[in-house]
């Protein structure tokens, strides 16, 4: 009886941790420019349960000369707040379904260190279980 628990538990778990949207790009470390344009493409990995997307929030930091807050703490200045609806590339490739968002780098950010935050909130499983998560990557303003 432990052992099915146990599994049953673990099978919950991935499956959570497989509903996860991430930044694909631009990648941890890349180099944006102050007033540019900039594709940011949020990644959902496909997975088993069903879910239904409510918003995302793609927020920008500045912090030249000191460590960039969590962006749990604030996303900073926010470039996009909208419907996400990610898709599977056609014709097929190895990304998982996606959607790319076009932002602005804002024109005054200083060169240095900065970060590029998701907040993402969906409704995930029959239950339609409220799931909010943050992510980021940081990036170098040049």
């Amino acid at each position: 009886m432990k052992f099915i628990s146990f599994s049953i538990f673990s099978v919950l778990i991935a499956s959570a941790f497989a509903q996860r949207a991430e930044i694909g790009l631009p990648h941890d470390g890349a180099q944006v420019t102050s007033g540019s344009q900039v594709t940011v493409r949020v990644d959902r990995p496909n997975f088993l349960s069903s879910t239904q997307e409510v918003v995302i929030v793609l927020g920008f930091q500045s912090c030249p000369n000191t460590p960039c807050h969590a962006a749990s703490d604030g996303i900073g200045e926010v470039l996009y707040n909208g419907p996400y609806n990610p898709t599977f590339e056609v014709p097929s490739s190895s990304l998982p379904p996606y959607q790319n968002f076009t932002v602005t780098i804002p024109a005054s950010t200083p060169k240095g260190a900065a970060q590029l935050s998701l907040s993402h909130f969906s409704l995930v499983g029959a239950s339609r279980q409220p799931t909010l998560e943050i992510k980021s990557v940081n990036v170098a303003v040049v």
